[in-house]
């Protein structure tokens, strides 16, 4: 088979090498692509993933099997639908389906309808009356730019001060461009996040495995926003009563509401969670995997990725016998000094080949060859992973290989699923 991979970062290069591990994969492409993705997979420059026709048009060409959409932005412009106008069959949900993460008012609108459960919340258009309402509600509470803003465009304000300025920097700055133009302002939710993914072909859901990602860029959660600067799997606080509290009220509801909304909803469907007292809430939906935690979640599927890619697209997920292993999996993300804000690219990296020789994956989320080298190219570089039969020996194997190599100012996070092992 013919596969076609559309992204260049962690998440992409971790579903082309488990889609390359697949009997059934004979030729990789991947547009762009990074240089990580090239020891898998021909890498294609020149296409926009943007441009619809131009992905649809390759495609055909190269006689495409299954082409996998990894990020949002050509998810929510409607690759999905150009690639099924021409007869390719694709992993992803629709334009229509991809508002779910592509409208967070829509999102927040469907959990409303049909009573699935999250935070209270209001949406605004007009900076003033966000500022009315923040004032009425006081702090901590949670403000979100209503479009696509990279996993960046939520500040969690614990101060009044802090959630006026956000609606400053939001609204009236366009921090976040046009997906600004509208907030979502939302209580704030006790507990403890995580993150539980699914294939689906719009009946049939079945969830992955458990993962918790480590969002803040420094130490003790501390720092501002970013990415993702690691992740591990499973997540403790999801126990197995946790997972099917969330599969019946919040999957089985949303891809059910989802296609009484006619939005049938194929592909991943990520539900971001806070695990409350009164159990499981969502946070926000992606239509798409997560990045970083793809790179843990992968790592751990024992059954064929294509089989299970292809049953969603069919329609027929049902029949699929899907196997997970019983170890952990923990990614260290090594980022460029100064993310998330400004950075310089282009310094080169060493011992990438020391720290697979040490028994990790590295999978590049932003990097580029120069000169037979590959160099930064991207606020977070490399996710560092390993897989163990616990999370303690997996942390160890993960920095053992972070510690392998090296970049000029490269930074990370020294306490990767420091929740999983307070717990042990």
């Amino acid at each position: 088979m013919n596969i076609l991979v559309i992204g260049s970062g962690g998440r992409e290069h971790t579903l082309a090498w488990k889609l390359s591990q697949s009997p059934k994969a004979t030729k990789l492409y991947a547009i762009p692509g990074n240089p990580g993705m090239a020891e898998v997979a021909e890498c294609v420059g020149g296409i926009s993933i943007t441009d619809n026709d131009a992905v649809a048009a390759f495609a055909k060409e190269k006689q495409i099997d299954l082409a996998v959409v990894g990020p949002e932005v050509p998810l929510t412009n409607g690759l999905v639908d150009a690639l099924n106008d021409v007869g390719i069959k694709a992993f992803g949900p629709t334009k229509l389906a991809a508002e779910i993460e592509g409208s967070k008012a829509f999102s927040k609108g469907l959990m409303k309808k049909y009573n699935i459960p999250t935070a209270k919340y209001e949406v605004f258009t007009d900076a003033d009356a966000a500022r009315a309402y923040i004032e009425q509600e006081g702090a901590p509470i949670v403000i979100k730019a209503d479009g696509l803003a990279a996993g960046k465009g939520v500040i969690v304000a614990m101060t009044k001060e802090e959630a006026l300025a956000a609606i400053a920097d939001i609204m009236e700055d366009q921090e976040f461009g046009a997906a600004g133009s509208r907030v979502v302002i939302e209580e704030f939710m006790e507990g403890e996040e995580a993150s539980l993914l699914c294939f689906t072909d719009g009946k049939t859901i079945c969830p992955m495995i458990s993962s918790q990602d480590h969002k803040r860029a420094y130490d003790g959660d501390k720092g501002p926003n970013t990415g993702g600067m690691g992740t591990y799997a499973p997540a403790p606080v999801m126990t197995k009563a946790m997972v099917d509290k969330a599969y019946e009220t919040i999957l089985v509801p949303t891809i059910k509401a989802m296609e009484q909304e006619g939005r049938l909803y194929k592909g991943c469907l990520y539900a971001g969670l806070m695990i409350t007292a009164e159990g499981p809430k969502v946070v926000e939906f992606n239509a798409r995997f997560g990045d970083p935690e793809t790179q843990v979640v992968l790592p751990l599927l024992e059954s064929d990725l294509v089989d299970i890619m292809l049953a969603c697209a069919d329609g027929t997920l049902s029949a699929q016998d899907i196997k997970w292993s019983d170890g952990a999996a923990v990614c260290v993300v090594m980022a460029s000094g100064g993310y998330p804000k400004s950075y310089q690219k282009g310094f080169v990296i060493d011992g990438l080949d020391d720290a697979k020789a040490a028994g990790t994956e590295v999978f590049h989320a932003g990097t580029a060859e120069k000169d037979g080298q590959v160099v930064t190219a991207g606020g977070r570089v490399l996710g560092v992973v390993a897989k163990a039969d616990d999370v303690k020996t997996a942390v160890d194997k993960a920095y053992a290989g972070v510690k392998k190599i090296s970049f000029q100012d490269a930074f990370y996070r020294n306490d990767i699923a420091h929740r999983a092992l307070e717990r042990l």
